[in-house]
């Protein structure tokens, strides 16, 4: 409502000059008067504003009055609009009776006698309007309390710290006893988990409660004096940043607490005490982790060194073993007749074999070569290691060899599976330094499902290599499949014996178990897959029978190594066909124009241009042309997959059953396997 319409008289006095002659003298007294001509348009003045009205009695009479009753009824809390009323005949109750009945339904009334002295009105209007201005302040100041009430409320009810107030209770010597819950915020509920705190007593909701929130709390309340602290809720099991301080009359005896849980900060603060505490020692333990983690380096790098020199030492090697296989395999052929020669050559041709498997040993340490399965005979597989074994693990330690008659074939890579056995022995071996017993076994085991993880149930070659050592606690048994895992002295173990034990298993899809306790020794059980098909047995007989190639070829050898070419050479000639020979990639292609030719067998290892190079220029010129590399690097993951591939070593029969599959996709000559 604007001021104007506020402070506004409304006179209701439609019958005779009452309205005119009332307007006329309070507009000389500068209040401004709106008559109006019945009680529905009083209300609805009113509705908009008024100071106070100016009524005659006649029209409460005789025209329905009860809406205006009902108005002042129901008015707002503040408002006591004033009402000056005009009668006939005496202003007072003693005078006129039947006022009383107004003075009972317009409240706040004053009665004005006609005729009126024009003074009488402008006084009783004045003091009219200064009670109303006087319920005016008291709006504003209810409003300034209800906006500031529900200013509060809201920031009560919204502020993330949590806020009570409580009501102290204490005893009859003055100390606090209890507290009750006067007003909680949300926040409240959710920093202490009490949902049903309201108009409860601590005592009741929390019985076991410290008994420094009653003190501190009491001499808040008694001394009137804030205090912020923090300090445990230990049966809340938590921690509290507290801001105490009185609220209202001292006599009420109440406390306003504003507090945030700070349980978590204070959790990190004790964890960062701890730290800073064993600071030293963690630095101390950092720093040994760090030289293991620098020795594992090492000898990581060391092994891949060795791996690298491994492997061109055995490329090197196999290009020495082929001349010489091959010239004692002619030899043999030759002079095979006299028995005592054919002992000689014949246990010449076995040492080279054997030098061929451990250069495949090497190679398979190196990690050179990529897994090849193949069906593997146990018996054949650990008869042919127990010297190797026999010569590692030294004589303090017996050894034993186990294996089941009519055992069938595992389906494994043969060079792999020697290196995974070798890495166990001499595992063992160090974990007898005052002897003991190693025992291999091989033996056929049916796994059930779930028996042993992420294995399949069926039919397994269980191999077992079990020592009488000193055995592994459950730490070190829990850790010792680890790569790098290692409890020997630096430079005496990589750490990487069973681990890649277990990845070979895990590759071959079979299982891998390691069982062992301080004092009782370690078993190491293996389960391979059983092969489908059945065994070669390695052959190193000296009396072959002469191979014939079922055609007589044109074939241009390539190869750098002078002796190996020769002795490749002389082979093929034996074998019936015409050899060219040339010294490099280079040479080869130069040749190439002017010769009728029937396949192409170069080596791999050659410098400036390798024999898969060396394929790719031939397919170029005559693509119809078959090619057959041969090579003393078995690992097979740099050359060409769908090259034909000869390993080095070889034998007549080797290199004639190669070149016959190559010529002659459909024959029916199958290579002869060697180990």
């Amino acid at each position: 409502m604007t001021q104007g319409r506020s402070e506004r008289a409304i006179l209701l006095a439609p019958r005779g000059r009452d309205a005119a002659i009332a307007a006329s003298v309070l507009a000389e007294a500068g209040i401004v008067a709106e008559p109006c001509t019945s009680i529905p348009a009083l209300i609805e003045r009113l509705r908009e504003g008024a100071g106070f009205v100016l009524v005659t009695e006649e029209e409460l009479l005789t025209a329905d009055a009860s809406p205006l009753f009902s108005w002042i009824e129901n008015q707002d809390e503040w408002s006591d609009l004033p009402f000056i009323l005009l009668t006939k005949r005496g202003g007072g109750l003693e005078r006129n009776p039947a006022s009383a009945r107004f003075l009972g339904l317009l409240g706040n009334v004053t009665f004005l006698e006609r005729p009126f002295h024009p003074t009488t009105l402008v006084s009783l209007a004045q003091s009219a309007l200064r009670g109303r201005r006087r319920q005016y302040d008291a709006c504003a100041r209810l409003q300034e309390l209800h906006e500031g009430a529900a200013r509060y409320r809201t920031l009560f009810e919204s502020i993330d710290a949590g806020f009570c107030i409580i009501e102290m209770i204490f005893d009859d010597h003055g100390h606090a006893i209890d507290y009750r819950f006067v007003e909680v915020n949300p926040a409240f509920i959710r920093q202490t988990g009490l949902a049903d705190a309201l108009d409860r007593r601590v005592r009741e909701l929390i019985p076991d409660h410290d008994e420094h929130w009653f003190e501190t709390y009491g001499r808040v309340a008694l001394s009137g004096e804030a205090v912020r602290f923090e300090n445990a809720a230990t049966a809340l099991n938590r921690w509290y940043d507290v801001y105490a301080f009185r609220v209202g009359d001292p006599a009420a005896m109440r406390v306003a607490v504003l507090f945030n849980d700070i349980s978590s900060r204070r959790l990190m603060e004790e964890e960062l005490r701890d730290l800073t505490e064993s600071l030293a020692q963690r630095i101390e333990t950092a720093t040994k982790e760090r030289e293991v983690a620098l020795a594992q380096l090492h000898e990581a790098q060391k092994l891949e060194t060795l791996g690298q020199l491994t492997g061109g030492v055995a490329h090197d090697f196999n290009n020495l073993l082929t001349p010489i296989t091959g010239v004692l395999d002619l030899l043999s052929r030759r002079y095979g007749g006299d028995p005592r020669e054919a002992r000689l050559i014949g246990g010449a041709l076995e040492s080279a074999e054997r030098a061929k498997t451990l250069v495949q040993r090497l190679l398979g340490f190196a990690r050179r070569q990529s897994l090849q399965t193949r069906p593997v005979d146990m018996s054949s597989l650990l008869d042919g290691m127990r010297d190797l074994v026999a010569s590692s693990v030294g004589s303090s330690v017996e050894f034993r060899v186990r294996c089941d008659q009519d055992l069938p074939p595992a389906l494994a890579d043969p060079n792999q599976l020697e290196l995974a056995i070798l890495n166990l022995c001499v595992n063992a071996r160090d974990a007898m330094p005052k002897g003991g017993v190693l025992t291999i076994a091989a033996t056929s085991a049916a796994i059930g499902s779930g028996e042993v993880p992420q294995m399949k149930p069926g039919v397994y070659i269980r191999l077992s290599v079990i020592d009488t050592g000193i055995g592994m606690d459950e730490a070190t048994l829990s850790r010792a499949v680890e790569p790098f895992y290692s409890t020997k002295d630096v430079g005496k173990g990589t750490g990487l014996g069973l681990s890649m034990v277990h990845g070979l298993t895990s590759q071959l899809g079979g299982g891998f178990r390691l069982t062992s306790a301080p004092r009782e020794g370690t078993r190491v059980d293996m389960w391979l897959p059983v092969a489908a098909e059945a065994a070669v047995r390695p052959r190193f007989t000296v009396a072959d029978e002469p191979v014939r190639s079922s055609q007589r070829l044109s074939i241009l050898l390539v190869d750098d190594e002078q002796l190996v070419r020769s002795a490749t050479a002389e082979m093929l000639r034996e074998l019936g066909h015409t050899v060219f020979e040339a010294r490099s990639g280079s040479d080869a292609l130069s040749q190439l124009p002017s010769l009728a030719l029937d396949i192409v067998v170069t080596d791999y290892k050659m410098p400036r241009m390798d024999g898969a190079a060396l394929a790719e220029r031939v397919r170029e010129l005559r693509p119809s042309l078959p090619l057959l590399l041969i090579t003393g690097y078995t690992g097979g993951s740099e050359i060409t997959p769908d090259l034909p591939r000869l390993d080095k070593p070889f034998r007549r029969a080797d290199l004639a059953d190669a070149i016959e599959r190559v010529v002659d996709p459909r024959s029916n000559v199958v290579a002869l396997q060697r180990r």
